[in-house]
């Protein structure tokens, strides 16, 4: 559903939000795209164990662990920090991710940095018998394959269609499935310039471009200024964001449009990639600071 921003723009700009996040309550935005044709392939080889990797807070173990329940599969989350084995419970993420059947294996971040190594690979395919095995994030070929699924028919008039960018597959499939006459672009949740060589392993378009500028201090953090910005557009809108990925790309979309960095006359479409799950372990650190909460959990 697009739904449109009523907020007040100059140069006659339109804002318009597709609401990815309602797709699903806990396998949602773009997680639920990138899963749609891997579990439907997972189910096709008889898998009976998804194996994913992820941190503290991963949208992406949550919707894997939601997907194994919905479709029957089994799940193991191997998860990046050997300190979280004993606060599963104080963490939102993990313990929703339990109830749902999950099962952890937590790992040093030594250990976890050779998750896409193919001797660590092959030796979890032993361990684990009847396994399929899902990426960080979730990217590869099928997910992007459903990322492209994101773009639809009501979508062709648009000329400039953004998303948050982490590990790069959602603004992939995006890009696949625009038309020529559209401009992409994705907003960093990441320090560093590296993502434009990933996405250029799965595009060959050259309508896009990746925007570095608004990652608030690099994947995870977020700013008090940010925080107020999402409360603010919230109370305007009353449309939730995320403080991690689409938070920080509607920010940067704004601040963009205050700057005169898009053209006059234009129809900008936002990606609203899901995440929401993510607040509540982004407002229990910022309740032992004392700081401002996200209003809306």
């Amino acid at each position: 559903m697009n739904q449109k921003i009523n907020i007040a723009l100059p140069n006659n700009i339109e804002i318009y939000i597709k609401r990815e996040d309602l797709l699903h309550p806990y396998i949602s935005g773009n997680k639920f795209r990138k899963l749609k044709y891997n579990v439907r392939k997972a189910i096709e080889v008889d898998s009976e164990l998804l194996i994913t990797f992820g941190g503290a807070y991963s949208n992406h173990i949550l919707a894997t662990a939601a997907a194994g329940r919905e479709y029957g599969i089994a799940t193991l989350g191997v998860i990046r920090g050997e300190e979280l084995y004993d606060k599963i419970f104080d963490n939102p993420t993990l313990s929703l991710a339990r109830k749902f059947g999950m099962q952890f294996q937590f790992v040093s971040r030594e250990v976890y940095s050779k998750k896409e190594e193919v001797s660590y690979i092959e030796d979890l395919l032993k361990t684990h018998n009847k396994s399929y095995i899902l990426p960080e994030g979730g990217t590869n070929d099928l997910a992007i394959q459903g990322c492209e699924e994101i773009l639809t028919d009501e979508d062709v008039d648009f000329d400039y269609v953004c998303c948050a960018v982490g590990t790069g597959g959602t603004v992939s499939g995006i890009i696949n499935a625009s038309n020529e006459g559209q401009k992409i672009i994705g907003f960093s949740a990441l320090k560093g310039d590296f993502l434009s060589d990933v996405i250029c392993k799965f595009v060959t378009k050259s309508n896009w471009n990746i925007n570095n500028e608004y990652h608030f201090g690099g994947y995870g953090k977020v700013t008090d200024e940010l925080i107020t910005f999402l409360n603010d557009f919230y109370d305007s809108t009353l449309i939730p964001l995320d403080p991690i990925y689409t938070g920080k790309m509607v920010y940067g979309v704004l601040d963009m449009i205050q700057k005169n960095k898009f053209s006059n006359n234009c129809k900008i479409l936002l990606i609203h990639t899901g995440g929401l799950q993510g607040i509540k372990g982004v407002n229990k650190v910022r309740l032992k600071k004392n700081k401002e909460l996200l209003k809306y959990v």
